[in-house]
């Protein structure tokens, strides 16, 4: 289960580091999921980490551990929507040098703004072409809203 998914975004040469953040404690019951957000800015290439949570369980779980441990079956992949101007490259690589992804470099270009889509597939075919050619099954997939500034 996870329940959280958080986005830690730090300037590289320094400056403001910028958090995105899925909390979704429910799951499926009737609360809806809360979004925390901050700007980019334009011209900035960002570090960027990825963290799951299971923060149901008396004891929160950290999940991005399984998913290294496990990170021959496991792949993320950023989707941008239109109008956002970013590029992305995962950083990490598996046991076999493909692509894990929970690390990456983001680059924000020109002010824009649109979606921003993490997603984290179980048992992707590797090497592949991006999340259209992975296969496999979703974990999760997370879209935040993103402004350029």
């Amino acid at each position: 289960v996870i329940t959280t998914m958080i986005v830690t975004l730090q300037p590289e040469g320094g400056g403001t580091e910028v958090k995105l953040q899925y909390r979704d404690l429910d799951g499926d019951g009737p609360d809806e999921p809360v979004f925390e957000t901050n700007n980019l800015a334009t011209g900035v290439t960002y570090s960027g980490s990825i963290v799951l949570l299971n923060e149901a369980e008396e004891e929160v779980e950290d999940i991005t551990e399984e998913v290294e441990e496990e990170n021959l079956e496991h792949q993320f992949f950023y989707t941008i929507g239109n109008g956002l101007d970013v590029t992305t490259s995962g950083e990490n690589l598996d046991d076999e040098n493909n692509i894990l992804g929970t690390t990456f470099t983001l680059t924000a270009g020109a002010v824009s703004s649109g979606e921003l889509t993490f997603t984290l597939i179980h048992e992707p075919t590797k090497p592949n072409e991006g999340l259209e050619s992975a296969g496999g099954e979703e974990d999760i997939s997370v879209i935040f809203d993103i402004s350029v500034e």
